[in-house]
């Protein structure tokens, strides 16, 4: 029996009034009474399902509607036009049946009490989604164990780092097991090793729980450990949607060449896919070579590529 998406988004569009002022005393006076403001389109008729169980990554430069796309799925934006629903939920209205069952983790900003240790905020997470005890303090102990807490949730979060503040927000935010994770940069500020053990938890918890996740990241690691599909968004519009391997496939025209040599030199050569037998067999034929790597393109320079062919608006 086929199952409904989990997320819908249809025609989903999002267009904030900027107010225009010209510099000077004059032209400040004149606006108190005579507020002009601009059209900025930040989502431009954005449409895409995901289906249970999913991992998506959501790229795209600073700017590009990513964040304002997922501020209106969680319910903290209202669409200019069209709908989205979050299992089957109308997310504009915050209904608490659908707030239960997701969470919205942003890099760059504080959810816990700013001035409360993050025992205490953990406390009333579980008082506001009414989670039991017994399951409370086994998740709790369990992503304090993980994210390498013991330390840090008796301190104030004012008194911890960036990083830190990261780890204590992400497991404040999964207390209540939510079905749908939107992570907006869910490892800005941590370290390579701590990144990889967050990449390895949410992996994990889609595992354990199904849950159904949408991520933004500019590590592009993140997104090649985590997703088998991508979502591509610049100038509010979606570019690509489809599996990140098609991507890479479609963008990458050329392959790289690494031949490690008998002295200890190291030879690149970049070639178009067609090409890279002769580009090999020559390299080979030509030097003593002791060590032989071919490799696709970092993903971010295909990323970077689509998005040089798109132009602005």
């Amino acid at each position: 029996m086929p199952t409904e998406p989990v997320v819908v988004v249809e025609q989903l569009g999002k267009v904030f009034q900027v107010p225009v002022r010209e510099p000077g005393l004059r032209a400040s006076l004149k606006s108190l009474l005579h507020r002009e403001t601009r059209a900025v389109v930040a989502v431009d008729a954005v449409s895409f399902r995901i289906e249970p169980g999913e991992v998506v990554g959501f790229l795209g430069p600073n700017g590009a509607g990513k964040t304002t796309t997922l501020k209106m799925l969680a319910g903290l934006l209202h669409p200019t036009s069209g709908n989205c629903s979050v299992l089957g939920h109308e997310p504009k209205g915050r209904p608490a049946a659908l707030l239960r069952q997701i969470t919205l983790v942003m890099g760059n900003r504080n959810q816990l009490q700013w001035d409360l240790p993050a025992l205490d905020s953990f406390e009333l997470n579980r008082a506001i989604y009414r989670i039991p005890r017994a399951d409370f303090l086994r998740l709790r102990d369990e992503l304090i164990e993980l994210l390498e807490l013991q330390t840090l949730v008796d301190k104030p979060v004012r008194n911890l780092s960036l990083g830190e503040r990261m780890k204590v927000e992400i497991a404040g935010s999964l207390l209540h097991q939510p079905k749908v994770l939107f992570l907006d940069e869910p490892t800005i500020g941590l370290d390579i090793t701590m990144q990889k053990r967050i990449r390895s938890f949410v992996a994990d918890y889609n595992k354990r729980y199904g849950a159904t996740v949408m991520l933004t990241s500019h590590y592009m690691a993140d997104v090649q450990a985590l997703c088998k599909r991508v979502i591509v968004i610049h100038h509010g519009r979606i570019l690509f949607d489809g599996a990140l391997a098609s991507l890479a496939e479609r963008f990458s025209l050329d392959k790289t060449v690494t031949v490690r040599l008998a002295d200890g030199e190291e030879i690149k050569v970049n070639a178009p896919r067609g090409e890279i037998a002769a580009a090999t067999g020559k390299l080979l034929a030509e030097n003593d070579v002791v060590d032989l790597t071919i490799e696709d393109a970092p993903i971010e320079d295909v990323i970077e590529r689509l998005f040089e062919s798109e132009p602005a608006k």
